[in-house]
């Protein structure tokens, strides 16, 4: 018995080392030959790699399957409603009257136009009222004191000045920048002055003794765009080094340093109620939250050089870029709800398309273009547009979100 018990254990032993030489040479084997039945052994399956997947990728596709699609406000498209003509050189700046009565324009000419808005709108032989000589290079900023009798230009000429709109004369200048000065904004409550330029700061001014307060210096480019805020932060940069600049205005000093963008910063934007603002590069626009920078979203689809932008209080942003592009975009969710193009007037070269400076009106229903082709143009909403014949593309925003949520996640 003993005998036959040890002969059996001796068999198992060598089927066992057997079947284990056996499957050291089927590991050893090449997979793509061991696919067919006849290399498998009895009762084997076979192997099958499994499909590579990595956790951002699961990630993405639950929150895309779980994402929550804003519901676009409905807006009409906007056409071209007058051309009125009369600068020399490319326009680059606009500014309106509070009282919404007239508008001026600054010019590469050198000049300053004062138009009559009603006159303007119908593009009437005599809308312009007058034109101010003064600066002695191209006018890249202006504005219109909402409590003073005053404007405000600046220029390439390095130089910063206050006109009297009683008199329509120049009554204080603000010495300072080393450089030309591309950009100019009023602080909404205080009689204080910011200005930026190619010398990479921004400058603030006290309105009536010509000081500079503080010199905003930590941009490495030139500074191209600003925004005002009634509180903290009340001064926002955005320059050619494609970084944007929240600052303390009291103290003078940089919050919050946005370096999102890859391009400059040409152009910033803010809702008239809303705490939030935008900031467009070459790259893309973005939204941020007002209070401290956060990130809100990307406005994808204006593949150019964004130079302008404007918002009204329907929530309507238009962005203008250097080929004459303009995007109409839905503040809250940002849907681009019309793509349009600027016309050139004739005896321009297709490539005098450019759009320099938007702004709109105190009731947001006229939209100002001041353009490369030496002209400016006002546009209105189309008066037979309605959500039957202009619905909102609902599979179109779909598909962005999708991808907007993709690129984050």
């Amino acid at each position: 018995m003993r005998s036959d018990s040890s002969s059996k254990i001796k068999n198992q032993n060598a089927v066992s080392t057997s079947s284990t030489s056996q499957l050291s040479l089927y590991r050893d084997a090449d997979f793509a030959s061991s696919s067919s039945s006849g290399n498998l052994l009895p009762g084997q399956s076979p192997l099958v790699a499994p499909a590579p997947t990595s956790s951002s990728t699961a990630i993405t596709a639950r929150s895309a399957s779980n994402l929550e699609i804003p519901t676009p406000s409905w807006h009409p498209s906007w056409k071209i409603h007058s051309v009125i003509s009369g600068h020399l050189g490319w326009v680059r700046s606009v500014a309106f009257d509070p009282g919404n009565e007239f508008f001026v324009t600054g010019s590469a000419d050198r000049t300053i136009k004062v138009w009559d808005f009603a006159k303007a709108s119908v593009a009437a032989p005599d809308a312009l009222k007058l034109t101010l000589t003064g600066h002695i290079n191209a006018v890249r900023g202006l504005a219109i004191s909402p409590r003073h009798p005053y404007m405000f230009s600046c220029g390439e000429d390095k130089m910063v000045k206050c006109w009297d709109l009683e008199y329509n004369k120049v009554i204080r200048q603000y010495h300072g920048h080393l450089s030309g000065v591309f950009c100019l904004k009023l602080h909404p409550t205080l009689d204080i002055l910011i200005t930026g330029g190619r010398d990479a700061c921004a400058r603030v001014w006290d309105m009536r003794t010509k000081e500079q307060i503080h010199c905003l210096g930590g941009h490495e480019g030139t500074v191209a765009s600003i925004l005002t805020n009634g509180v903290d932060p009340q001064v926002v940069t955005g320059g050619h080094d494609s970084k944007v600049k929240l600052w303390d205005l009291a103290a003078g000093k940089v919050m919050t340093t946005l370096t999102h963008h890859k391009k400059s910063v040409r152009a910033l934007a803010s809702h008239p109620s809303e705490f939030s603002f935008m900031s467009a590069g070459a790259d893309n626009i973005k939204k941020w939250q007002g209070k401290d920078g956060r990130f809100i979203q990307n406005f994808p689809g204006h593949n150019a050089v964004v130079n302008a932008m404007t918002c009204n209080a329907d929530g309507v942003l238009v962005s203008g870029g250097d080929d004459g592009s303009m995007r109409f975009w839905d503040y809250k969710t940002g849907y681009q709800f019309q793509a349009a193009e600027t016309v050139v007037q004739p005896g321009s070269l297709e490539a005098e398309k450019g759009i320099y400076a938007l702004a709109f009106d105190e009731t947001g229903t006229r939209l100002v273009t001041c353009e490369a082709d030496k002209t400016i143009k006002i546009w209105s909403e189309d008066k037979e547009a309605s959500e039957v014949n202009e619905p909102i593309d609902k599979k179109r925003w779909r598909k962005q979100c999708i991808a907007e949520a993709r690129s984050r996640y």
